[in-house]
Order: C-alpha cells, then structure tokens, then sequence
C-alpha cells in the first residue's frame, strides 16, 4: 500500500519520473555585420588559405564555441614547398630554418582561423611539436614570443622523433570560435 508515514492516509501512486529533455545548448558568434547568428557544432572546416592536410582529415573541426585546429606544418598553400628546408640534389635536408618554419606554421594557423572567423588573439591552448629541442628551442621560442607571446595561451612543446613530411614544427591550436 501506498501510505503517507507522517500522517497515516492512503496517497495516490507516484508517477514515473519523466526524464529530463536534453539540452541543446544555442551557440552564437557575431557575424561580419555585428548581427548574433547561431554557429552549427560539429563544422569541419578546410581553409582555402593554407596548405591542404596531409591526411584525412580537416583543417580544424568547430565544437560548440571552440576550434580545435589539427596538426599545422610551415608547408606553403598552393605549392609544395617548405620554407626553411634546404634539400640537395637527392631530396636529403641539408639545412634547417626553424625561426622561417616557426613563422609560417603560425601564419598558416592565421589563415585556418580566420577562414573560421576567429583570430590569434582567441588561442586558449598551443601544442608546439619540434623534432630537436636542443637545436631549435630558442629560434622557435623568439619567434613564438613575438608573435604568439602577447596572447597568452597555455603552451606545451614537446620533441618528437618526425613528423610526417620533412618539417621540424608543428603546432596543435584550440581556440575560441
């Protein structure tokens, strides 16, 4: 039976609880104009701005009100080339400008944001990929600082043993939409 212990009657039976509706939450940007607008989650973005990735995957993926921008290289979009490798006559890397690939993955990093209507100053989060930390960390680091530094995004920079063409810097980004 269904009795009330406090007061010793009869209640009605509970209903079932209903389950809570899911949120859906509205998230905005401002548009070129200044109007509000709802952003789609879950966009892929490919820039046309930067070199294509070199694999299956896009430019950047836009989450709710973040960019998560995959691997970015110094490759130059609509070429072939690295700037800051020297090769010679058999394709071998002869020489290595980490200060020109360092500048380039962020200007490559530029146009990927602002094709997604963002910008360098909304980078919440860096991960920088070099492939020699004792050769390269301070050429990287004064070009980082001067156009990166006054952002003040977290920063973590790790070496690896390659990346997947013969560059040696590579950074990851999450930034706000």
């Amino acid at each position: 039976k269904n009795i009330c212990v406090a007061h010793g009657v009869a209640r009605a039976p509970a209903a079932p609880p209903t389950p809570p509706k899911p949120l859906t939450p509205c998230v905005t940007t401002t548009d070129s104009v200044g109007h509000t607008v709802p952003v789609k989650d879950d966009t892929k973005i490919n820039a046309s701005k930067a070199p294509p990735p070199v694999g299956a995957y896009p430019h950047a993926r836009r989450e709710g009100g973040l960019l998560f921008l995959s691997g970015v290289g110094p490759r130059k979009a609509g070429t072939s080339d690295i700037p800051g490798v020297t090769f010679d006559s058999d394709k071998n890397v002869v020489a290595v400008d980490v200060k020109l690939q360092t500048r380039s993955v962020i200007e490559n990093i530029t146009a990927i944001l602002e094709e997604s209507g963002s910008s360098l100053e909304n980078i919440v989060d860096v991960q920088c990929f070099l492939t020699d930390m004792k050769r390269d960390f301070k050429d990287f680091n004064e070009v980082y600082g001067e156009m990166l530094g006054p952002y003040q995004a977290t920063r973590t920079t790790v070496e690896v043993g390659a990346l997947p063409t013969p560059i040696n810097v590579e950074f990851k980004v999450i930034a706000r939409a």
